[in-house]
């Protein structure tokens, strides 16, 4: 496998394997649509095909590779014409959303939003992107549940896959300070318990949208 590099050590070897494939598909060396050959990876690695399977494993969780059942596991491929048209209609949802729970903000659901904002920082910290994706995703799906809009929160249900397939949330090709983007998400859950709905509604609407100043697309 091209690009591959040097062999690696016996140290945490599916962590080490995730790093430099992830590092290939961030860097564009690997292309949407390239297979990810886990006997091909594991050979030109120097290692078995163990560790290679489970960072396999840890890109698709992660969003940046796709597991078809039978034919193995590509690199994703994103259609940025998809993505922009599903983040317009998620600044849409989310700025309705954070107008209505600032107007509402009951404790509970303050603090299910304060838990996946420590569970981002944890994920940060430990430099594990699927489980702060994960948690990233579960944030907004709350702050739809408490704007206590059924309708709302189902539109969000339907579209969470869709979401998360484009990287409209949480984009694991993220490449800047993810430490950071957990306390971006913890300023948004203040402008909630400011209880100003259209400080909220104005935050929450330019977050979605990925504006200068915002950090990353969470």
């Amino acid at each position: 496998m091209a690009g591959v590099g040097e062999p690696l050590t016996r140290v945490l070897l599916s962590d080490q394997v995730y790093t430099r494939v992830r590092g290939l598909i961030v860097d564009g060396d690997l292309k949407a649509g390239d297979r990810l050959v886990e006997a091909e990876i594991a050979r030109d690695l120097g290692v078995s095909q163990a560790p290679v399977r489970e960072a396999v494993k840890r890109l698709v969780h992660e969003g940046l590779a796709d597991h078809i059942p039978r034919r193995g596991s590509f690199v994703a491929d994103v259609s940025s014409q998809d993505a922009a048209a599903a983040r317009a209609v998620r600044v849409i949802i989310e700025e309705f959303a954070a107008r209505a729970v600032a107007e509402r903000a009951d404790p509970e659901s303050v603090e299910a939003l304060r838990a996946k904002v420590r569970d981002m920082r944890e994920a940060a910290e430990a430099g594990d992107i699927g489980r702060f994706r994960d948690a990233d995703i579960a944030f907004h799906r709350i702050l739809c549940e408490a704007s206590a809009n059924p309708f709302l929160s189902r539109i969000w249900s339907l579209m969470e896959p869709s979401l998360r397939a484009l990287r409209v949330v949480s984009d694991p090709m993220f490449t800047g300070d993810w430490a950071e983007m957990a306390v971006q998400h913890g300023v948004l859950l203040e402008t909630l318990e400011s209880a100003d709905a259209d400080r909220a509604a104005a935050a929450f609407a330019a977050h979605a949208r990925g504006d200068e100043g915002v950090v990353g697309h969470g």
